[in-house]
C-alpha cells in the first residue's frame, strides 16, 4: 500500500507541473502558391526545407496570397503576405511574393505603378521593404525567394518576364543595402525547354521543382550560418 501511494504521489506531482514548452521553430516561411504547393502530400518547399536542414520549419504560406492585399478578414487568413509573420525566435525567415500582385494585379501589363509600391528602383521604398524591415528589426534574417521561370514552352504568365525581372532586380538591390537581408534567384534553376519543374498549369512548381527550390534554399542557409 505505501508504494501505491507513493505512485500515485508521483503522477499526482507530474500532473502538476507546467508542461515544457515545445522549442520554437527557427525558421518561418512565408508566400503564395510557390512556397504552398503540394503541402497537402508533404513534399512542399517547407518540408524540403525542414528535411534538408533536419530543423522544425514554420511555414504560414498561403496560396493566392499578395503583397498589397487590403480586405481585413480573408488578409489576417494568410491572403496578405505581411500578415503572415509571427513575431518569434525566428533565425531565418524565408519568403517570397510579389507575382499575384502584378499578375493578378494588373496582368502583367501597365504594371509601373503597382511596381513601385511593392518596391521602388533603390529598392528601400514599398511594401517589400517595409515588410522586410519590419522581420529584420525581430533578429531574424530574412532570404526572399525568386520565382520560377518558364523553360520557354506556353505559359500562361510568359508575358510577366520583364515585369518578374525587374522585381526580382529590386529585390536584389534592397537585400545588398540591408545587412541581413539575403536574395535568392531561381532564374537559373529550370533549363530551356524542360517542363517538368512545373505543374500541369506551367506556372506552380511540381513536386521535383518544389524539391529543387528547397533544396536550394537549405544549401543556402547552411552555407550562410
Amino acid at each position: 500500500m505505501p508504494r501505491l501511494l507513493s505512485l500515485v504521489s508521483l503522477m499526482l506531482f507530474a500532473l502538476a507541473q507546467p508542461a515544457v514548452p515545445q522549442a520554437q521553430p527557427r525558421i518561418l516561411v512565408m508566400g503564395d502558391s510557390m512556397m504552398a504547393s503540394h503541402t497537402l502530400s508533404g513534399r512542399a518547399i517547407p518540408h524540403v526545407l525542414a528535411k534538408r536542414l533536419k530543423t522544425p520549419v514554420s511555414s504560414r504560406a498561403v496560396t493566392g496570397a499578395r503583397i498589397i492585399y487590403n480586405l481585413p478578414i480573408t488578409g489576417a487568413m494568410g491572403l496578405s503576405i505581411p500578415q503572415q509573420f509571427r513575431p518569434g525566435e525566428w533565425d531565418w525567415v524565408v519568403l517570397n511574393g510579389g507575382g499575384n500582385d502584378l499578375w493578378l494585379g494588373c496582368g502583367c501589363h501597365k504594371c509601373d505603378r503597382k511596381m513601385d509600391r511593392l518596391i521602388s528602383d533603390s529598392g528601400l521604398k514599398g511594401q517589400i521593404p517595409s515588410l522586410v524591415a519590419k522581420i529584420r528589426k525581430t533578429g531574424a534574417k530574412v532570404l526572399y525567394v525568386g520565382y520560377l521561370r518558364s523553360p520557354g514552352a506556353n505559359s500562361p504568365i510568359e508575358s510577366c518576364k520583364d515585369d518578374g525581372d525587374i522585381l526580382e532586380q529590386r529585390i536584389s538591390t534592397l537585400a545588398r543595402k540591408i545587412k541581413g537581408v539575403y536574395f535568392l534567384s531561381n532564374k537559373d534553376l529550370v533549363p530551356e525547354g524542360d517542363r517538368s519543374y512545373h505543374g500541369l498549369d506551367m506556372i506552380h512548381p511540381s513536386i521535383k521543382g518544389s524539391n529543387a527550390i528547397g533544396t536550394r534554399i537549405a544549401r543556402f542557409i547552411a552555407d550562410t550560418d
